[in-house]
């Protein structure tokens, strides 16, 4: 077991080691995705987002043993309205506009779960669509601190 989850890792796109050994990566998915076009002089270039997890998961139902890990990331979906094939839907997945709130509820308890006490949570969460103080109500408990000005937030959180 490594020391790091990395609960919704997606293209793993704001890690600087993408490989990490000390990181377990876990997606719902896997895949190459087309996000389109863009030119290059006279080439046209396919833009793509590559999402290659070690494991194929859920967050709201993680297949580890309770207490595994020192960290873990948890970086959901931030968005409910995005067409099924738009890049945005692609990149960054998109929540269920009716069951979100209970989504993130149950991933936020599964990442305390897995967490081993005194474990750190980092949260990331986009407020372009679902304002922070709505999903911080999911999860009963106030972070330790965090950014609280710009749109995309990093909270952290510690298990108790």
């Amino acid at each position: 077991m490594t020391a790091i989850l990395d609960a919704c890792c997606g293209a793993k796109m704001f890690w600087y080691d993408k490989e990490n050994p000390d990181v377990t990566f876990m997606d719902n998915r896997s895949g190459e995705y087309s996000l389109g076009t863009y030119q290059v002089g006279n080439l046209e270039k396919e833009r793509k987002l590559v999402v290659i997890p070690d494991i194929i998961a859920d967050f709201r139902n993680m297949p580890f043993p309770d207490e595994a890990f020192y960290m873990v990331v948890f970086d959901p979906p931030h968005l409910i309205h995005a067409g099924k094939s738009s890049w945005l839907a692609k990149k960054y997945g998109v929540l269920d506009a009716k069951s979100w709130a209970n989504d993130l509820k149950q991933g936020f308890s599964e990442c305390m779960r897995v967490l081993k006490p005194n474990g750190t949570l980092i949260f990331k969460w986009n407020t372009e669509q679902i304002p922070l103080a709505k999903v911080l109500e999911q999860f009963g408990q106030q972070p330790l601190f965090g950014d609280k000005r710009s749109k995309t937030r990093w909270l952290v959180f510690m298990k108790r």
